[in-house]
């Protein structure tokens, strides 16, 4: 009778702590998910303003056709891959398609801008120094957020490859996330556009 107590006490002892591995990795990887949510956030804030900068653009910029239809082009790139991240935050796939879509989308936003500077009239205008300065504030909230999903996607996979977390993470399929990282190759993608006037 006490060997099965005590059988039943280990066996107790191991429930709990698989539980409480569990537990942490979930909650881990539900601070990731909602770390990618501020990134969508930002995102969706810098595609909104988008339109209201090409409207106000478009009147100065009339014969810079070429370069107004790629930013909507890109944007519209850009919110696929949003999508596509937001179906699977972490996702390596998701993560790269992200990636290589606002990277393309600060392309065409750097190409705007610096057109832009040829008019001057343009850059006076009320309405597009605050478009630009709204622009500038959310490029730097999109860098906060991308560094907070990055830690967060760190501290997933730290918890779900140490040992002894590695066998419940193993036992449960609890996948590695990827972070959002920008590739080394595509050092334009690193640079937010610049919105100076």
């Amino acid at each position: 009778m006490g060997i099965l107590l005590i059988l039943l006490a280990i066996l107790a002892v191991f429930l709990l702590w698989g539980a409480g591995v569990y537990n942490g990795l979930i909650t881990s990887r539900n601070g990731y998910r909602n770390a990618f949510a501020q990134i969508d956030v930002q995102l969706q804030r810098r595609f909104d303003l988008i339109p209201n900068l090409v409207e106000t653009v478009k009147a100065y910029m009339a014969h810079e056709r070429e370069t107004l239809e790629a930013v909507v082009a890109a944007r519209s790139a850009a919110q696929s891959g949003l999508a596509a991240a937001k179906a699977h935050p972490g996702d390596p796939e998701a993560m790269a398609q992200l990636a290589a879509a606002q990277g393309q989308l600060n392309a065409g936003l750097g190409r705007l801008l610096a057109v832009a500077q040829a008019y001057p009239d343009l850059k006076a205008n009320q309405n597009m120094m605050q478009l630009t300065e709204e622009l500038a504030s959310t490029e730097n909230k999109v860098a906060f957020a991308r560094q907070a999903f990055n830690d967060a996607v760190m501290a997933f996979n730290n918890k779900r490859d140490v040992f002894p977390s590695s066998l419940i993470a193993g036992l449960f399929d609890f996948a590695p996330a990827v972070q959002l990282a920008i590739p080394g190759d595509r050092a334009e993608m690193r640079e937010a556009p610049k919105v100076q006037f």
